[in-house]
């Protein structure tokens, strides 16, 4: 096993903005412009990201540039006026308080029905810190596990970085969704989630996972963790001072009889280029769990099969397993990352063919909608009519699973909402029982 240097993360947020030297380069207005967007949506970024990752002589086109730091064309023009009209008449932090917080409102802080309809009850009261979409996955926020290494700019869960306790999940205490476990047999599958859980002390994050290998949940049988942290930290498995205590209690798992899954968010090769990220993988497959890769599509960061082609590739060569790539979600700043349905799957179907066997575990595009995760198969003529050809991968109703249904062709669109039934349909299939679904299952809050 080679050595690696040990290392003290040293993180940077909005008020370092006009210290790094490495912006210096970039013109005062677009300096200003990137710290009335961090007024807005979190800014993070830490020393590896900074120093091993991005290219500062490719300002501003570098995708982990993108990927980290704000851009302004991330809020529309009217929002990032008012923003900097504030900052440059320097508003008391009251009134501008108030102004980042009524446009963040209007950025779908909890998309696909998140907080209304994916939070179980528990002796008739909502749980904090749970959501229970599927029938057989149960997600965990642990409530120290509720920041990053660092933050995509592009991130669906941005509210969870937020100060404001009603834009976050977080669950307080772990005995809550131990309890609501218990009562659930059906449940099959529990995905730690945050924020991400591998900010945490490898003794806080036992705290969540070790009771569930005891014999009263022998129907839990796959753990998952969902981490950017070999991407943003990888020396978290190598040299942080409980790593080699993460790496056992990832070993227990498995040892319990469990199956450990850890799915890695990958957004460019970039990420795994470096000797200290292959470091991390090798570790932690070392320990019998499976890291499965995801990520979505993202405009001006991997928008090209180029980029999908490679990453895959070298997540194969290293071991791991692709597993999603999704589409980008409908909130934070959506229209600077989005891409159209059918760029999307162009860039999937070209990325595919051009790769091994071994990459075709990799389902996409894919959107994490309201009614479930929908898949564009792809895009055809029936009875000379040009169609998306859509399927469910996961839905609120299981019975929906694999049964193709068919959308207008729409050059434009980028979300499920945007599509209309094909064949002179007025709802898609689906849409009847969903509406009793979300009647039975909503919050008010």
């Amino acid at each position: 096993m080679q050595s690696t240097t040990w290392r003290k993360i040293q993180f940077y947020s909005t008020q370092d903005l006009d210290n790094l030297p490495q912006l210096k380069k970039l013109a005062s207005g677009d300096r200003l412009a990137m710290k009335a967007v961090a007024q807005i949506l979190p800014f993070r970024v830490n020393n590896y990201v900074i120093e091993d990752l991005i290219n500062w002589e490719n300002l501003p086109e570098d995708p982990i540039f993108q990927l980290t730091f704000p851009q302004r064309e991330m809020l529309s023009p009217e929002h990032l006026d008012k923003v900097i009209w504030h900052l440059k008449n320097n508003s008391p932090s009251k009134v501008l308080r108030e102004v980042v917080q009524t446009i963040r409102s209007q950025l779908n802080p909890h998309p696909s029905g998140q907080v209304e309809y994916n939070v179980p009850s528990l002796d008739g009261k909502p749980i904090p810190g749970i959501q229970h979409k599927y029938p057989e996955t149960v997600l965990v926020f642990p409530t120290a596990g509720q920041t990053c290494h660092s933050y995509c700019t592009f991130c669906f869960r941005w509210p969870q970085f937020l100060g404001k306790d009603s834009f976050k999940f977080a669950t307080h205490e772990s005995g809550y969704f131990q309890d609501y476990l218990r009562q659930h047999k059906e449940v099959t599958d529990v995905l730690i989630t945050g924020g991400d859980p591998m900010v945490m002390k490898a003794s806080h994050l036992a705290l969540y996972i070790e009771p569930l290998l005891g014999k009263e949940f022998e129907h839990i049988q796959t753990l998952r963790i969902g981490t950017k942290s070999m991407a943003y930290w990888p020396y978290r498995y190598i040299t942080d001072r409980d790593s080699e205590d993460v790496l056992r209690l990832f070993n227990k798992v498995v040892l319990a009889g469990k199956h450990l899954a850890i799915m890695a968010h990958f957004n460019h090769w970039k990420e795994l280029s470096t000797s200290v990220a292959q470091e991390a993988i090798r570790r932690i497959l070392s320990t019998g769990a499976q890291i499965r890769t995801q990520g979505p599509l993202l405009n001006r960061i991997n928008d090209s099969s180029e980029v999908w082609i490679k990453m895959w590739q070298e997540q194969v060569r290293l071991g791991c397993i692709p597993y999603y790539m999704f589409v980008e979600r409908d909130t934070g700043a959506k229209d600077y990352f989005e891409v159209p349905l059918v760029i999307a799957w162009e860039i999937f179907q070209e990325a595919i063919k051009n790769t091994s066997g071994l990459v075709r575990t990799v389902r996409g595009p894919v959107m994490s909608a309201l009614a479930g995760k929908v898949i564009v198969d792809g895009i055809t003529e029936i009875y000379g009519e040009k169609v998306f050809v859509l399927s469910f991968i996961q839905g609120r109703d299981p019975d929906w699973c694999k049964r193709p249904f068919f959308a207008k062709y729409d050059s434009e669109a980028t979300w499920l909402n945007k599509l209309k039934p094909a064949f002179e349909q007025k709802r898609f299939f689906y849409e009847d029982r969903l509406d009793e679904i979300l009647m039975s299952s909503r919050f008010e809050y």
